[in-house]
């Protein structure tokens, strides 16, 4: 049998780097190093700063789409000129800023490998908002997947608050309900993505790259905010700030570790985007879906290999739950009953989560 190369790079690319994203960040939350010198030595707790640096990685995917186009342009190909008017993406880059600064909030507080299967609850609430605001219609395959994902998304839960309190999950039940809260930002991000910039047909990497400039400029603005702003979170770090940014920076400059770790972010964020989106190119946005399972499970076993946590068997079966039931939502497999048989595609709305234009996609 003939093993496709092309494929066997682009998918083992995409899992490496979207195991990378998560880590890095949770490694570089780990990071001890002194900051502000008014402060002692601490964490690097500061997930409105990487969030900034999330979208810098996205803005990278702007740089690869004119590069792209260069080379299309230097070997005589065709190139599809689509006229948009960039604030279009102001609007999806607010939510993406919203809900990536509440998953590395939550990263914070609990596992890497729990923060990376609780981010399923996206397609519930996907599921649900598409029905709401694109008239779109689901049938019983899809609220059996979704029943799945949410009895799967109870035990992971219930495995973060088993499992002993620690450096690496400090509060765990924040910040598992923080990331969940995050996914509903992000199902909201989606749904204006498909019904306001999907009839544009604009180049996934474009679309990215916008956001993270958008992302990265309001963020910043805020950040000098949030200077100023109370922390009403526990442990705050380095005063009672919302957010340091001067603390992070003086952290960054101090430490090579966390240094290393927020441009390994950052460059994995890139290379996810260009990855992923090829994979959704060359084969579909099911085999995405499929690598992205893969990716929860390196995750969770180098943070097993690593000592970051413990084994707690509940975290095993919700993750199979998980994994059944997005399998099912998105058609991977079927339930032989005749009830929960896919309709023929012709008669069938298909539901957001599955084909996500290319752009509705995991972008960390």
């Amino acid at each position: 049998m003939k093993i496709d190369m092309k494929f066997m790079f682009l998918a083992v690319g995409m899992v490496i780097t979207g195991s990378l994203n998560t880590l890095s960040a949770k490694f570089a939350d780990q990071g001890v190093a002194v900051g502000d010198p008014k402060y002692p030595k601490h964490e690097f707790q500061h997930p409105f700063v990487q969030a900034a640096g999330m979208f810098v990685g996205e803005f990278l995917c702007m740089i690869a789409f004119y590069v792209i186009m260069a080379y299309k342009k230097c070997s005589n190909q065709e190139i599809e000129k689509v006229s948009f008017n960039p604030l279009i993406f102001v609007l999806p880059a607010m939510c993406d800023m919203t809900a990536t600064s509440l998953m590395y909030l939550g990263l914070n507080w609990t596992y890497a490998s729990v923060f990376q299967m609780l981010r399923g609850s996206v397609i519930i609430f996907v599921g649900i908002l598409s029905i709401i605001f694109l008239k779109r219609k689901l049938y019983l395959y899809h609220w059996t997947g979704m029943g799945l994902i949410a009895s799967g998304l109870l035990l992971v839960g219930a495995a973060s608050l088993l499992l002993p309190a620690d450096s690496a999950a400090s509060h765990p039940l924040l910040g598992d309900a923080l990331i969940i809260a995050a996914q509903l930002v992000a199902a909201v991000q989606m749904v204006v993505e498909e019904k306001f910039i999907g009839k544009y047909n604009v180049p996934p990497l474009q679309v990215v790259g916008w956001e993270g400039l958008w992302g990265f400029s309001i963020l910043s603005c805020i950040l000098v905010a949030f200077y100023f702003i109370p922390n009403i979170f526990p442990s705050p770090v380095a005063g009672n700030h919302f957010e340091n940014t001067i603390d992070a920076l003086h952290q960054i400059a101090n430490s090579s570790w966390i240094l290393a770790w927020l441009i390994a972010n950052t460059f994995s964020i890139a290379f996810f985007n260009f990855f992923g989106i090829s994979i959704t190119k060359y084969a579909s946005a099911t085999t995405r879906m499929v690598l992205d399972s893969v990716r929860t499970l390196v995750i969770w076993a180098i943070s097993l290999g690593l000592g970051s946590q413990k084994f707690q068997y509940l975290q095993i079966i919700g993750f199979v739950l998980l994994l059944s039931g997005t399998t099912i939502y998105n058609e991977v497999v079927r339930i032989p009953l005749k009830a929960c048989t896919p309709p023929p595609k012709e008669e069938e709305a298909k539901p957001l989560i599955e084909e996500p234009s290319e752009i509705s996609v995991n972008r960390d």
